[in-house]
């Protein structure tokens, strides 16, 4: 049974780290070749499988070793059917591996956790097409469908909740609200962002959160950034919207290379921890109730541990 999913400790303050950009340490530090950039895949390999237990125990110990909460999400990203199919497998045997994604991080909990470090389980989605250029838009209602039979395999789990990754428009976003919310399972939206500062394929940011909790009645516990660096999206989140309050976490890229540099680049490009780091905390400042922090592409736990060290008092 899951833990906090009728009670999700974040909502009541406090720091929690989440995990980093588990894809592009497996791919590019890890050395796996990660096909579709497809983590739980792994999960059926030995060294696959300890690559990503090792990943997530090293966020959950900077987070006991600095008495703060902690999000570990399954490595399901790409775990919904299309990409799936691409690797070869069925609707059998993607809910098998779905199920198996979730022990594995359920027992780093069991691990790690204490009354200063709470842990949530939570289950990644990610989008249906490309999350940098999507190339096939759904309908909220085609959205609702496609990602539904994901969300009810984790309903099945100790999953406490569901958060979908890198989401470039309002439909798929709209539709997955909508299936978790039928699901009756909590659920969070992370936007990614271009240069621009707005969807790739979609309206700004405040505007996107504004047009999914009126369709969705407020459905998200909290909206999220993720996977573009804070130099593209700092001044929105200074503009002083009543809208900003519905953001709650911030997951930036190291690199500060646009979407199309990423999606050619070979190596990594780790960026400059410290100054993200400070730039986390110069946000927090304009927006202190933001308080789930983490990287993404090019982060590893280092970077958890730079987040403790920046924020002060609040880590």
């Amino acid at each position: 049974m899951a833990k906090y999913r009728n009670c999700l400790p974040q909502m009541s303050g406090g720091l929690f780290l989440k995990d980093g950009g588990l894809e592009t340490t497996l791919a590019f530090k890890e050395g796996f070749a990660l096909p579709e950039f497809a983590a739980f895949d792994l999960v059926n390999d030995d060294a696959g499988r300890e690559a990503i237990i090792r990943q997530r125990r090293s966020f959950a110990t900077v987070a006991r070793n600095h008495s703060v909460g902690a999000i570990l999400e399954a490595p399901t990203w790409r775990a919904s059917r299309d990409w799936a199919n691409k690797l070869g497998y069925t609707d059998e045997t993607l809910t098998d591996v779905v199920r198996r994604s979730v022990k594995i991080i359920v027992a780093v909990r069991e691990e790690f956790e204490n009354p200063n470090t709470p842990i949530v389980i939570g289950g990644a989605i990610g989008p249906r097409a490309d999350a940098y250029s999507p190339n096939k838009l759904m309908t909220a209602r085609q959205s609702e469908k496609y990602h539904l039979t994901q969300i009810r395999t984790f309903v099945e789990t100790e999953v406490d909740m569901v958060t979908a990754f890198t989401i470039s428009y309002v439909d798929e976003a709209l539709g997955i609200v909508r299936a978790a919310q039928s699901a009756q399972m909590p659920v969070a939206i992370s936007f990614t962002l271009g240069t621009d500062g707005t969807l790739p394929a979609g309206p700004s940011l405040l505007d996107a959160i504004e047009q999914v909790d009126a369709a969705s009645g407020g459905g998200p516990e909290y909206y999220m950034i993720n996977c573009v660096h804070p130099i593209y999206f700092s001044e929105i989140l200074t503009s002083g919207d009543p809208r900003l309050r519905r953001i709650r976490g911030l997951m930036p890229n190291a690199s500060s290379k646009s979407h199309d540099e990423l999606n050619e680049a070979t190596e990594l490009d780790e960026g400059n921890p410290t100054e993200l780091a400070s730039h986390l905390r110069e946000i927090r400042k304009e927006m202190p109730w933001v308080n789930i922090l983490a990287g993404c592409c090019g982060t590893d736990s280092h970077f958890a541990e730079i987040i403790c060290e920046t924020c002060g008092s609040d880590c």
